[in-house]
């Protein structure tokens, strides 16, 4: 095999832990790595920081006014992980809070952090930085580097392909196999096509974390 085709694509991604649609995308993404030669490059974002300050809250109910507000916990923790451990952390972390928040519903317990933290030999500790706006700053920088570009009238997931980034795709599962490295390849024909915005269909289900 020559060279190039050897070489890693680089695919940033952009997620809230907390953010069910982005946790399909990012199960998809780790199925693109297994038969394309891309590695993803976990980046955080915040949907607390994205709809109740840079949208300033606008439209939205009580309820979720209010998950936005719990939402910036996880993310924190996230951050501070990094901070402690370096940006290879957020990965293995990120699928650890994802697995127990989404495939085990768990979004209500409060021992998810904890558990996470140690599941990737991080130390409890780091769960206070959640109630925490030690590492806000560079939660928002991290956002802003991605929605600066795509725009904050899309949510998460954001991912990058050859250098543009896009909101989504939103999944109701992740495809496995030979078929995620097709929706990778779609991806890329899209992304590198000047001028192109949107490709969009209403949801008609729910995710599905099978």
């Amino acid at each position: 095999m020559k060279e190039e085709e050897q070489k890693l694509t680089e695919a940033p991604f952009w997620f809230d832990p907390l953010c069910p649609w982005a946790w399909i995308t990012s199960r998809w993404l780790l199925e693109v790595e297994k038969v394309r030669p891309v590695r993803a490059d976990w980046r955080i974002m915040s949907l607390a920081y994205l709809n109740l300050e840079q949208r300033k809250g606008k439209g939205l109910s009580d309820d979720y006014r209010a998950l936005m507000e719990r939402a910036w916990g996880s993310v924190r923790v996230c951050a501070a992980a990094a901070e402690h451990a370096g940006h290879d952390i957020l990965g293995p972390l990120y699928t650890a809070i994802g697995t127990r928040l989404h495939n085990q519903r768990r979004r209500d317990d409060p021992t998810v952090i904890t558990e996470a933290l140690t599941d990737t030999g991080l130390p409890d500790s780091l769960a206070s930085a959640a109630e925490s706006t030690e590492f806000d700053q560079l939660i928002k920088d991290s956002h802003d580097e991605a929605f600066t570009e795509v725009g904050l009238d899309v949510g998460t997931p954001v991912l990058r392909v050859g250098g543009t980034a896009l909101f989504g795709p939103v999944l109701r599962q992740a495809p496995r196999g030979e078929a995620a490295g097709q929706l990778w390849d779609g991806l890329v024909i899209v992304a590198g096509t000047d001028g192109f915005f949107e490709l969009k269909r209403s949801r008609d289900s729910k995710p599905s974390f099978e």
